[in-house]
């Protein structure tokens, strides 16, 4: 048969519009699967479906620790039953975490406001906290992004925060504790403003938000008002602010955030350690006296000027054996909430003041007076 037959033109024709019909319906399958493709995308319920599966493998977007279903949080605390705190970002719940072998004891802290604290941001600020370790921070377990909720997941500190233990008894705790939780803390900090390869800024030091383990060991824990600094940043802007009583004064004046924030916060608190009083005592309105003053930081100030510092100690004769070491740490106190930022040492140099390694000056403050 001859190939240029006349006969065969027919098919030759009918072959062509089966290959044109054969592409038409390709190309009409893979537009209408790219359009549904664009439908889902742009879904707003259909996008938090599809950012769920991002979150659904931690390790695959560097995070190293447990991702947790909503459910087994839920089951964990027994439906969220037991409040034990309230955070800047949160409350904070209670609950164990339960197998075969192991009975772990947690708490959880339920986020508020999740919703304007994106996931990609929520996760940002979880690759960083994750890659944090000092035996003077709160571990986080982990973590759950799940329709909405966002949960962090911590060891459960055994013996409450910091203010119920030097402000929830009538006697003051014994004064090496105080002295040492101190330290801790200073050291924790340090950690976290130096030592970290992302600076974090704390933004809410206060006793509430320092916990106490089973040994008593002071550990900083709420992170939730933190501002994280690249390597060549030194400051920042933020409408966060702290707690009344613990916040620097450059705060008030809308200046920009630095590390000297937790400076002041930490001085302020430091003060409380060391004379197991609040900041500022409402209940001595009425019996105040010209020698005691109701804010604890003009309170250790004219006692210094007046040379009558043992009226800090009253009859403690812990703090009256080691005296030297209580006049240094309330020296570091004045020298950390100076006004002025500029004036206020490192968190390293404050370690070294308060471990005794560098000689403490007479503070500014002490100058001025």
């Amino acid at each position: 048969m001859k190939i240029n037959d006349p006969g065969m033109l027919p098919k030759k024709k009918n072959s062509n519009d089966r290959v044109y019909l054969t592409v038409g319906f390709i190309t009409s399958g893979v537009l209408a699967v790219l359009s549904a493709a664009f439908a889902v995308y742009y879904h707003p319920v259909a996008r938090r479906l599809v950012k769920r599966k991002h979150f659904q493998n931690a390790n695959a977007i560097g995070i190293n620790f447990r991702q947790f279903t909503f459910q087994e949080l839920h089951e964990a605390t027994n439906g969220f039953s037991k409040t034990i705190g309230r955070g800047s970002s949160g409350k904070v719940y209670s609950g164990v975490l339960s197998s075969k072998d192991i009975h772990i004891e947690i708490a959880v802290k339920k986020l508020e406001k999740a919703i304007e604290k994106g996931e990609k941001e929520f996760v940002t600020e979880l690759k960083i906290i994750g890659r944090t370790h000092h035996k003077n921070l709160v571990r986080l377990l982990g973590f759950c992004i799940e329709d909405g909720h966002q949960l962090l997941v911590y060891e459960l500190m055994k013996n409450g925060t910091l203010s119920d233990f030097l402000f929830g008894k009538e006697e003051k705790p014994i004064w090496i504790q105080r002295a040492e939780m101190a330290l801790g803390i200073a050291r924790g900090l340090l950690y976290l403003h130096e030592e970290c390869e992302t600076q974090i800024i704390h933004c809410d030091i206060k006793p509430q938000n320092v916990l106490l383990d089973a040994n008593y060991t002071a550990k900083i824990a709420d992170f939730g008002l933190s501002k994280l600094l690249n390597k060549d940043q030194t400051k920042t802007i933020t409408n966060i602010r702290g707690t009344m009583g613990y916040m620097a004064p450059e705060w008030l004046r809308n200046a920009a955030v630095t590390a000297k924030v937790d400076i002041y916060s930490f001085g302020v608190m430091l003060l409380e350690i060391i004379c197991a009083r609040r900041h500022i005592e409402l209940s001595r309105v009425e019996e105040e006296t010209e020698d005691d003053d109701l804010v604890i930081i003009d309170w250790v100030l004219s006692c210094l000027i007046s040379g009558k510092l043992e009226k800090l100690v009253g009859h403690d004769s812990e703090v009256l054996d080691d005296f030297k070491r209580f006049e240094r740490m309330a020296l570091v106190g004045l020298w950390c909430v100076h006004p002025d930022p500029i004036l206020r040492p490192s968190m390293k140099k404050v370690t070294q003041m308060l471990e005794g390694t560098v000689e403490v000056g007479i503070p500014p403050l002490l100058m001025k007076g």
